[in-house]
């Protein structure tokens, strides 16, 4: 891939930076300085509901490294969704702060933080959020579009990122054409579009059947030992025995921290 071909896409576009690829292996962005990738700092998300005040997160710290792989378990309603989209600031805190890759994420603009997530973070989600009319080419290539990728570099790239998913033969397909467990591969591909040093995942094998599930549990563990930062929240008990890390969540707190096989 070249340095030519990035357009312009109004004022205050960054330009995307580019690293050598290994054939077939979407490398994340260069390393930060620091080891530490991901700060959250006695972070706390409230919500109104009538005159009650929900907490949802209250007063979570948690650091993520370069490399990590992470879940973040525990019961339906005690905040995981809620402190992920903090940490990958699609939701602004109450209080407390953020920081990935030295960046204070809570006092940026909308549009600063949209076009952070756009070049920084890729998201992967239970229900895939697929285009329906587009081809699984045409919707990894949507956030290349997005941030000012010429045509042709983003087609090669979402090429490549397909086929290192196991879908090269099926770049064509619109989503009702594709099962369950390739679509979600295609919203896997999507989110490393842009080389993000960051992927956050919200229950990734919610919607698959467990052989499905396992396909997609073996693509994530490859993605985190060819450099991939990965935060997973789930409720799958094999996702959760495949991490690094597995941080236990409970009324809106962190109670526990556990070591995975792969620490």
């Amino acid at each position: 891939m070249t340095d030519t071909g990035r357009e312009a896409r109004g004022e205050g576009r960054e330009e995307v930076p580019h690293e050598e690829q290994r054939e077939g292996v979407p490398t994340p962005r260069a390393p930060h300085p620091a080891s530490r990738l991901l700060e959250a700092t006695n972070v706390s998300r409230d919500y109104a509901m009538g005159p009650e005040a929900v907490h949802a997160v209250r007063g979570v710290t948690l650091s993520i490294a370069e490399g990590e792989y992470v879940a973040i378990v525990g019961p339906s309603g005690c905040g995981k969704s809620t402190l992920l989209n903090l940490l990958g600031a699609i939701d602004r805190p109450t209080g407390g702060s953020v920081s990935i890759g030295g960046r204070r994420v809570e006092s940026m603009s909308d549009r600063e933080a949209t076009r952070f997530r756009l070049l920084h973070v890729g998201f992967v989600f239970q229900r895939f959020y697929l285009m329906p009319t587009l081809t699984a080419r045409e919707n990894v290539e949507l956030p290349m579009a997005e941030a000012g990728v010429a045509k042709a570099e983003r087609q090669g790239r979402a090429r490549e990122l397909l086929a290192y998913v196991g879908l090269a033969q099926r770049e064509r397909h619109r989503p009702p054409q594709l099962s369950g467990g390739e679509q979600q591969r295609v919203a896997i591909a999507r989110a490393l579009a842009n080389h993000p040093a960051l992927l956050l995942a919200d229950e990734p094998t919610g919607e698959l059947d467990a052989r499905t599930g396992a396909e997609v549990i073996a693509l994530f563990d490859r993605l985190n030992r060819d450099g991939t930062t990965i935060v997973v929240v789930t409720h799958d008990e094999e996702l959760a025995r495949a991490v690094g890390r597995v941080v236990h969540m409970r009324d809106g707190v962190i109670v526990d921290e556990d070591r995975g096989p792969r620490s």
